[in-house]
């Protein structure tokens, strides 16, 4: 499913327009991102967790060259499912 299909669900099941649950969805991504962005956890009760996870800086080789290299730490995105969640894929 893609984002058009999302909000075309949602407007029908919703009873609302296309353009106002575009609006909605858009605002929840941006509110997320901006939480996420300040290192706040976003918790949906059960559906899930969106967080920040930091990965350490470590050694790694260059899969052209083979030679060493050092892969720069970074700040990732994770979502950890809730448990309604994950008992309806079951």
């Amino acid at each position: 499913m893609n984002k058009s299909e999302l909000i075309e669900v949602v407007a029908k099941e919703a009873g609302l327009s296309k353009a106002t649950v575009s609006k909605v969805i858009n605002s929840y991504h941006k509110a997320v991102q901006v939480a996420m962005s300040q290192g706040d956890k976003v918790t949906l009760p059960g559906f899930g967790t969106f967080q920040v996870s930091e990965r350490k800086e470590r050694s790694g080789r260059n899969p052209r060259t083979g030679d060493p290299m050092t892969i720069a730490a970074a700040k990732l995105p994770r979502f950890k499912p809730g448990k309604l969640l994950k008992d309806s894929l079951a």
